[in-house]
């Protein structure tokens, strides 16, 4: 399958959403928060270091779950900063 590059405004997006889960995992564990989200350590990293900066909805909901944000608030601080 091959996926359609990923335009400058996609990648930032995901930037500021792996951002915004360091800040809201603070001081947890990386394995602690992915455990909790029912995802792998290493898919929680690649979203935190933006190098999976389009996952899943159900991932990001989980994530947003485990870390007690609101998809409202992810909304708001990742997908619309900057429109």
């Amino acid at each position: 399958m091959v996926r359609t590059p990923l335009t400058p405004e996609e990648r930032e997006r995901g930037e500021r959403l792996g951002r915004l889960l360091r800040e809201a995992r603070g001081g947890r564990s990386m394995a602690d928060v992915a455990a909790q989200a029912g995802i792998s350590a290493e898919t929680l990293r690649k979203i935190e270091t933006g190098r999976a900066p389009t996952p899943a909805f159900f991932t990001v909901a989980a994530l947003a779950g485990a870390l007690g944000l609101s998809m409202d608030e992810l909304v708001a601080r990742c997908v619309l900063v900057g429109v």
